[in-house]
């Protein structure tokens, strides 16, 4: 480990002379890259040399030791400099896990009512009011890209963009079979129904990360239309996009402009196929698939919200949150830090039996 810290305080120094070089600052994408990187390394190097500053704190107080008026001092930094260490060690650790290159990036969610019929859709709603409340805690914008609505107001389908500070690293974990179990409004007998809704959650990606040739692109225009097919919009400028070698289809219709739906679609379909490839590649590192929380897949049941019980319980982790309302109106942070910890400790598990 500490020659990789080693390794990582060099290139650092050679950044910080990099990033101030007029020469460089000239070539502004090479020079943005630069400072990027120098930042993701900042607080490594800093937690190292506040390492390196404890061990020398102890070899100093070492020599003074042998002075009668000074030993008492000297033996209190010491004792201070041995406790930091382990910790900052640890702290080491974790800033040296190989970070998920997509999680500063934007998301696009996708909910679909599962099993369970209406009260799966109605579910489906309750999932799209949660992200969408936790969204507005963290002072995100989300757009609504596409949604195809019921007549008692849940949702066959929705699928929307939330984009700020961080989101794929927040909400990554959400990807997977959500599970209710509580007795529908639609349900005159009172008994306890069982539904499900899927979420997927897609980091947004740019132009440069995945290619896609326009001649294998189908596009359709229809009308966007809402609950019970009752037309919306008078023109033709929901936008649906076919990619024909894999048969993705990618559609948005909440915009006015057939332009803009054109290019929320385009967006979603990269996505998409993003998120094919970066499965693809998930698969061939098996060590990876040991050290991490779940695999993103929709068909995996993570978590389930027991409504009788007041219980959210997510299968993962085995944690289970007793405040139902609050966690539905957006107050996801406990769930989500703690499937963060589990996921950094399964990945420093890993890093230490290779």
């Amino acid at each position: 480990m500490f020659q990789r810290l080693e390794d990582v305080e060099k290139r650092y120094d050679e950044l910080t002379v990099k990033i101030s070089d007029p020469e460089e600052i000239a070539k502004t994408n090479s020079w943005q890259k630069l400072m990027k990187e120098h930042s993701e390394l900042t607080p490594i190097v800093e937690k190292y040399r506040e390492y390196k500053k404890a061990e020398q704190t102890i070899e100093e107080n070492q020599e003074l030791l042998k002075d009668p008026e000074l030993r008492e001092l000297a033996q209190l930094e010491i004792d201070q400099a041995k406790e930091e260490l382990p910790k900052i060690e640890e702290e080491l650790k974790i800033l040296l896990i190989p970070k998920d290159p997509d999680d500063d990036k934007n998301i696009i969610c996708e909910i679909r009512a599962g099993a369970g019929g209406e009260e799966a859709a109605l579910f489906a709603g309750t999932l799209f009011r949660m992200y969408s409340m936790y969204a507005e805690k963290k002072h995100w914008k989300l757009d609504i890209l596409n949604e195809n609505e019921t007549e008692l107001g849940g949702y066959k389908e929705v699928t929307f963009m939330i984009t700020g500070k961080g989101v794929y690293s927040r909400l990554k974990f959400e990807s997977g079979a959500h599970r209710v179990q509580r007795v529908p409004d639609t349900e005159s007998s009172g008994r306890i129904h069982t539904s499900a809704a899927t979420v997927a959650i897609l980091p947004v990606v740019e132009d440069v990360e995945i290619e896609i040739n326009p001649a294998d692109i189908k596009m359709e225009v229809y009308r966007a239309s809402g609950a019970g097919g009752q037309h919306v919009n008078k023109t033709s400028s929901a936008v649906r996009l076919i990619h024909e070698p894999t048969g993705i289809v990618a559609e948005c219709q909440t915009e006015r402009s057939q332009v803009q739906n054109r290019e929320y679609a385009m967006r979603l379909l990269k996505s998409r196929l993003y998120e094919i490839e970066k499965q693809k590649q998930d698969e061939k590192l098996a060590s990876e698939r040991k050290s991490q929380v779940g695999t993103g897949d929709r068909s995996e049941k993570i978590r389930t919200y027991n409504y009788p019980q007041g219980r959210i319980t997510d299968h993962r982790i085995g944690l289970s949150i007793y405040q139902m309302e609050n966690f539905l109106n957006g107050d996801l942070d406990e769930m989500i830090d703690a499937l963060i910890t589990a996921d950094r400790a399964e990945k420093l598990k890993g890093e230490g039996e290779s």
